[in-house]
């Protein structure tokens, strides 16, 4: 097809006049029955470069990728065009991904989005050797690499996909961030004969700023100040998803419309807020770099890292999520040397620690298992367990077997020895990343230069729009005002406990403070292992204080407390004085009636939930029919307790269970 003709097509279908030198070349190469990788900045139309081409051939073009609101917001965009798409996804039904499947073999539908994670489920392995395919395209190809800056094990199972196809099968390869190390890495991944294209990275709308503080407190300020007089809507950027929960609350102290949102969120409030960004319903979101990956939101005017990232790459992803309509736009790093202590603790549990390799082997010796028995059988978190797998199967210790309809992972007997050399070179590789954007921060030359020739494009000399080009220094001053503004927020911050389940009635409660946000963690420390005695009386004030925010004037008509593991009588004695305070019959019936562990012994949620799983009983239970019931414990961990304890006072026609707690721990919210 020659150029003239496929813009031709493309105005007809697309509505857009031309493709860009490089979107076409890209494009004619794929129609050649090519295999490229295509590393161009975000906002360059990567997406029509294999759009278009789906549009031409006979087949189904699938496209893998980690981003479901991309997903989601392709499909409805070429849905609105008249082209027939889907998306398989986690955050839909079995029955809307089976029908997508029928629909696909039946080659009904032109262009399939699928995140990679689902090439594990037995149902996508059966369909798709029925399905008609013209074309694969690996999104974010990045996370092929473990040199990338998102790894994925599950992105290594497209290349064992891609090896099976023709040579001459159309396979592109794309993302926007990726070094040289990473490139060659990905098509020595695709095979031979790989074309490589790299554009230009440089965004020339963009203003790259640093500005040095000393403290958490500086950072409260500058962003208040800055957003009061800031114009546009954009997204603030955290460590962790307790900071997200943090900072949004401040700048709802402070008068500013915020919102918080992290992967910890349920998928419906997700959308919601991915929807209310679209539609700039506030001023900004704080979230973590969960939120803006494939959201084609063009007006982002601002970009604010609260943290420093983890790497140059790591970075230059985030912030091309702002200014794609080419607008003016702000790019702010709030940097303190000293915060360079949690991307290093990233970095050392990366990977989990030998132990826990070894670990996992023994186990699977003695028998075949599935995720969760492993997660019993060795204390390990989800997480961990999952990283763990991947590297054993990919070193051919361990290999996932299907016994039935179940998965599990069964030890290869003769297997090599665990090689540790390769944990330990990305390790320092990841390392040497963070030394580069802390180069970054504390460097007096072009910012975009700096990023755009660490990612390969050493072209672009000088922006002339960053602070160091116009040499211009930020600072931050903490006067008493400020200091006013922020000892009030944090007297009345008081993180929510997410329990609510669809089969209880137990609604989210409420803690005083989280454990290591003040001097509270160590003082029920204190009171909890060294003998200190009850906790003292302004825990309690902070707690009432607390229930008041959340339940105001709300009526209970009954408080239970949890039943102590190892501390004695301090919750009871703590729950008696919270029913004399606001005037709610005490009950001391919620017993347990048999021997559990602390919860804190346990590293995941499954062993979590065996531990306390009908753990507790209650007397005279007709007597909680229809009452709302306060359940008070001294500190808030993965909420199993909790939940279980709505479960079975929901069973006895309790009408309503709030939990209330003097901390929250960070726990799972790094």
């Amino acid at each position: 097809m020659e150029k003239i003709q496929a813009q031709q097509k493309l105005n007809q279908i697309f509505k857009l006049k031309r493709f860009y030198d490089n979107q076409w070349e890209t494009i004619k190469r794929l129609l050649n029955g090519e295999r490229l990788l295509l590393i161009e900045k975000t906002g360059f139309g990567k997406s029509l470069c294999y759009q278009f081409p789906a549009t031409q051939f006979s087949g189904m073009t699938i496209i893998f990728s980690p981003l479901i609101a991309l997903m989601r917001d392709q499909v409805n965009y070429l849905k609105s065009i008249g082209i027939a798409a889907a998306c398989v996804n986690s955050e839909q039904d079995l029955e809307q991904n089976s029908d997508i499947l029928e629909k696909a073999k039946q080659n009904q539908i032109k262009i399939l989005y699928i995140a990679p994670e689902r090439q594990e489920n037995q149902q996508w392995i059966e369909a798709v050797r029925q399905m008609n395919l013209s074309m694969v395209v690996i999104d974010e190809a990045h996370c092929i690499s473990v040199w990338g800056h998102d790894f994925r094990p599950a992105f290594r199972r497209i290349i064992n996909l891609v090896k099976l196809l023709p040579e001459n099968f159309p396979v592109l390869a794309t993302t926007a961030t990726a070094t040289q190390q990473v490139a060659d890495d990905i098509m020595n991944q695709m095979g031979k004969n790989v074309t490589f294209i790299r554009g230009n990275l440089l965004r020339e709308n963009f203003s790259l700023n640093v500005v040095k503080v000393k403290s958490e407190d500086d950072k409260m300020v500058w962003l208040a100040e800055y957003l009061q007089t800031k114009p546009g809507t954009g997204i603030i950027y955290t460590g962790t998803r307790v900071n997200t929960d943090l900072f949004a609350n401040w700048l709802q102290h402070v008068g500013i419309s915020a919102v918080n949102y992290n992967a910890g969120l349920d998928a419906e409030t997700r959308q919601e807020i991915e929807a209310g960004l679209m539609a700039n319903r506030w001023k900004c979101i704080v979230s973590t770099n969960a939120l803006g990956m494939g959201i084609d939101k063009p007006d982002v005017r601002f970009i604010i890292h609260t943290q420093i990232p983890q790497s140059p790459i790591h970075y230059y992803q985030e912030i091309g999520r702002a200014g794609r309509d080419g607008k003016a736009t702000d790019i702010f790093l709030l940097y303190n040397p000293a915060d360079i202590d949690l991307p290093t603790h990233f970095i050392k549990n990366n990977k989990p620690a030998l132990k826990k390799y070894f670990r996992v082997i023994e186990a699977l010796k003695i028998e075949p298992l599935g995720e969760h028995d492993l997660m019993r059988n060795t204390n390990l978190t989800q997480t961990q367990v999952r990283v763990i797998r991947a590297d054993l199967i990919d070193q051919g210790i361990i290999k996932e077997v299907m016994y039935g309809s179940s998965k599990k992972y069964e030890y290869q007997f003769g297997a090599p020895d665990l090689d540790t050399k390769p944990f330990e070179a990305l390790r320092q590789f990841k390392f040497s990343e963070l030394d580069k954007i802390t180069e970054y921060a504390e460097s007096k030359t072009c910012r975009m230069d700096f990023l755009c020739s660490y990612l390969g494009d050493t072209s672009v000399g000088k922006c002339e729009k960053c602070d160091n080009d116009l040499q211009t220094v930020f600072s931050v001053d903490l006067n008493n005002f400020w200091h006013k503004k922020i000892n009030e927020f944090k007297d009345n911050y008081f993180p929510e406990l997410p329990v609510e389940m669809k089969t209880s009635k137990m609604v989210n409660g409420i803690a005083s403070s989280y454990y290591g946000f003040s001097n509270v963690g160590s003082i029920i420390h204190r009171c909890k292992y060294e003998n200190g005695g009850d906790f003292p009386g302004f825990l309690l004030i902070k707690t009432l204080k607390a229930f008041r925010y959340k339940f105001k004037d709300e009526k209970f008509d009954l408080l239970v407390y949890v039943p102590p593991t190892e501390s004695g009588d301090l919750v009871k004695n703590f729950a008696e004085k919270i029913s004399l305070t606001l005037n709610i019959p005490i009950s001391h019936n919620l017993r347990k009636i048999r021997n559990t562990e602390p919860q804190k012994v346990f590293q995941n949620s499954v062993l979590k939930r065996d531990n306390i799983k009908n753990a507790f009983t209650f007397e005279s239970q007709s007597f909680l029919q229809g009452k709302k019931i306060l359940v008070v414990d001294d500190i808030f961990d993965s909420g199993a307790t909790f939940k279980e304890i709505g479960r079975m006072f929901s069973k006895l026609g309790a009408s309503k269970i709030a939990p209330i707690v003097i901390a929250k721990t960070i726990g799972g919210d790094i």
